[in-house]
């Protein structure tokens, strides 16, 4: 076994591609939002190069001679010249250059700390916007602005624990289980000093400055009001994908108190969320910083480490020895593994597989997936290789929506529901699965640059991954 260092070096930015359907495996996807889910392939991609389907088969068979004939049904997807990063923190290029159309993170920063508007755009689940300040700074006339071009619901992004002092429960419990993508609310509140009904954009105001205050108490509220507090899910937009997240992100990262103001903007001739285009309209005409939750995951990932090990052990198994490494996230405690073949030399060219965790697959054979087939195939060409990686990520059940919405998925698949309705049917988020520990992970084992085992085109801006996350 190789040693591998405790501290990695910074490598150049690998590039790396996803395989997107060809249009005799159709039926392994799903178009939904305008983008392609759920497909598996398996395939071996070095550097750059641009593979059809004989190429891709030809490489595996040159690994291992028996390997057209394992049961699994995704070997023969097209790879495309779509190209994607891995390591979203070290994206090709300037990282913090934003998406082309938006501004960048750090414009945005200095107008919040400003006490002016920013647009925030979550272009992953179809580019609705909301105007986002912080909350301390708001005033009777950013409230106008906001019910003026918002959907009337003045929000206010707020930690656990502010909502714990002051003393504001949920609205409804449901709406904080870890796996479900919709927002938690709490009950709604107006300020009881200085306000009359609690409606108008001053009484909105004095409401959403008092909620900010670290001095305010639970007595200095009504219940019901005006104000919709929302809880903050710890980690932000690396734990949940959306505009409550992303707008106390941005004001904690402007070196602000953690407590957003936030609305939903709406289309004014028709009263539909905004269009992307009319987003940039008002950016424009309003000289508002429009940013992407997307850029936002990407700027919060360079800078931050969502990982630390804590431990290594020798590992062995039917395929020889392994090096267990794991690893804790600082998000959520879930401990992970990565599992580590030979040496890994420099770090380049290294065969690597990233796996969700699938209970049913992995473990008893589940005939409704093939997890255990590719996991096992990826394990059986590491070994063959001498040298490669495992990412096994943990709390990715069911494509991260736990193994008892999974089972209940199941129940609707068999009423005819693919994955993805599936989930959606039961309220949860198509794909809920987070990639960048698995980033995070593999630098810190010293990988540079990898050779993918597999992959899966699920198209989770923000959550980029080199290969293979199976479908489930």
């Amino acid at each position: 076994m190789g040693s591998i260092p405790c501290t990695p070096p910074i490598f150049p930015p690998p590039s790396f591609r996803f395989c997107t359907p060809s249009s005799s495996r159709s039926s392994l996807l799903v178009h939904h939002k305008q983008r392609w889910c759920n497909l598996s392939c398996c395939a071996r991609i070095f550097g750059d190069a641009n593979l059809d389907d004989a190429d891709v088969d030809d490489e595996l068979s040159s690994q291992n001679g028996s390997l057209k004939t394992l049961p699994l049904t995704t070997l023969n997807a097209e790879i495309t010249p779509e190209t994607v990063d891995f390591f979203v923190s070290d994206a090709q290029g300037d990282p913090d250059c934003p998406t082309k159309g938006y501004s960048s993170i750090d414009q945005a920063l200095v107008t919040l700390k400003q006490g002016k508007f920013v647009i925030v755009v979550d272009d992953e689940n179809g580019d609705e916007g909301n105007l986002v300040m912080t909350a301390s700074t708001a005033s009777p006339q950013a409230m106008a602005f906001m019910v003026k071009h918002g959907s009337g619901i003045v929000s206010v992004g707020m930690t656990g624990e502010d909502l714990q002092r002051l003393k504001l429960p949920l609205m409804s419990t449901d709406s904080e289980d870890a796996k479900s993508s919709a927002p938690t609310f709490t009950v709604s509140v107006d300020a009881k000093i200085g306000t009359t009904t609690g409606v108008s954009t001053t009484d909105r105001a004095k409401t959403v400055v008092a909620l900010s205050s670290p001095d305010s108490k639970p007595e200095d509220f009504t219940k019901p009001g005006h104000v919709f507090p929302l809880k903050y899910r710890p980690g932000g937009v690396l734990t949940r994908v959306g505009h409550t997240e992303a707008s106390v992100d941005l004001v904690m990262l402007a070196g602000l108190r953690p407590i957003s103001v936030l609305s939903a903007i709406i289309d004014q001739d028709d009263g539909s969320i905004a269009s992307l285009t009319v987003l940039k309209t008002l950016a424009s005409n309003h000289g508002i910083p429009m940013i992407s939750i997307t850029d936002l995951i990407r700027y919060r990932r360079k800078r931050e480490k969502i990982v630390k090990r804590t431990v290594v052990s020798r590992l062995p198994t039917k395929w020889g020895d392994f090096q267990a490494y794991c690893y804790q996230s600082k998000l959520d405690g879930m401990e992970h593994v990565a599992i580590v073949k030979g040496s890994i030399r420099n770090g380049e060219d290294i065969l690597v597989r990233v796996h969700s965790e699938c209970l049913t697959g992995d473990v008893f054979g589940s005939a409704r997936c093939d997890c255990g087939s590719q996991l096992d195939l990826a394990m059986q060409l590491i070994a063959e290789e001498g040298s490669g990686v495992v990412i096994y990520l943990r709390g990715h059940e069911g494509r991260g929506i736990g193994l008892g919405h999974k089972l209940e998925a199941y129940n609707l698949q068999d009423l005819g529901h693919d994955t993805v309705e599936a989930n959606l049917e039961l309220g949860l988020a198509a794909d809920a699965r987070e990639y960048g520990i698995g980033a995070q992970r593999l630098k810190r084992v010293w990988i540079g640059s990898c050779r993918k085992s597999s992959c899966d085109d699920t198209h989770n801006r923000g959550k980029q991954k080199i290969l293979g996350n199976q479908e489930d």
